[in-house]
């Protein structure tokens, strides 16, 4: 699928519930400026107050998903009397916002990876629930090759990938082909060039047709469990699994399932 172009750095569309947000700075190789990380951020508050969309796609135009942060307008910020300090601490509290909203959304996210995904790029496809990658897709965590360690894309990383692979990229800043980001878990399906976006819209269409109100309960249990001890989350989801019980959507899912019918799901 193709967006056309326009001056906007994000785009927003809809596809009968699924909505696309798509990267669109291509000549700074869709880098995560100010300007585009608030864009961002209000897009997804906005998608989360709105219960008639069920799945998030995250996509870019141009050859690259996404390069990172800018680097040139956080180089302009170093003539500042602090140095940069202070806005460099806005971008990071900007971005961390971003991040942490995608994986707060209601709504599963799923990126769409056509290109090189690099430092907080690579970070975002992380913090994306499922992503789907093009083989022409890269991932790499490159700070370390500029002297600046991939310390919050880090975050992400770590949270979807074994340590010794995380670290393995975080050390060496090596970029993996998509087959390997498939191999590692970084992403979930590897596609021919151009098909990226349309798998994920199948994906997302697929999840969509589920109780929006088990994905909502679901999704939010599976983050809040990570952190816990083995016997805190089976107490914690066991928890979870009663009030789910007693949802309407899952009294209605195993009613259709034991008549062999077609849920009707109420989403609430």
């Amino acid at each position: 699928m193709t967006v056309p172009a326009n001056e906007a750095v994000l785009l927003h569309e809809n596809l009968d519930g699924i909505a696309v947000l798509t990267l669109n700075r291509e000549g700074a190789r869709n880098s995560l400026s100010t300007e585009l990380l608030e864009a961002m951020i209000a897009a997804l508050a906005a998608i989360a107050a709105d219960p008639a969309i069920r799945a998030v796609i995250i996509a870019a135009n141009g050859p690259a998903f996404c390069a990172g942060h800018d680097l040139k307008e956080l180089t302009a910020r170093r003539t500042d009397a602090d140095g940069g300090r202070a806005f460099f601490t806005t971008v990071w509290q900007l971005c961390s916002t971003m991040m942490q909203a995608v994986v707060r959304l209601p709504q599963p996210v799923i990126a769409s990876v056509q290109g090189a995904a690099f430092a907080a790029g690579c970070q975002l496809v992380a913090a994306c629930d499922l992503a789907v990658a093009s083989t022409a897709a890269s991932f790499a965590t490159p700070g370390v090759n500029i002297g600046l360690f991939c310390s919050s894309p880090m975050v992400a990383l770590s949270r979807n990938v074994a340590r010794k692979h995380a670290m393995e990229m975080l050390l060496t800043g090596d970029a993996i082909a998509a087959q390997e980001a498939l191999r590692i878990g970084l992403v979930n399906r590897v596609v021919p060039p151009g098909e990226e976006c349309d798998e994920a819209i199948r994906l997302a269409r697929h999840i969509a047709s589920k109780s929006a109100a088990a994905i909502r309960i679901g999704k939010a249990a599976f983050y809040a469990q990570l952190d816990m001890s083995l016997a805190e989350a089976y107490d914690y989801t066991s928890r979870v699994m009663i009030e789910n019980m007693l949802n309407a959507d899952a009294e209605e899912g195993i009613g259709a399932f034991i008549e062999k019918r077609k849920p009707n799901w109420s989403d609430q």
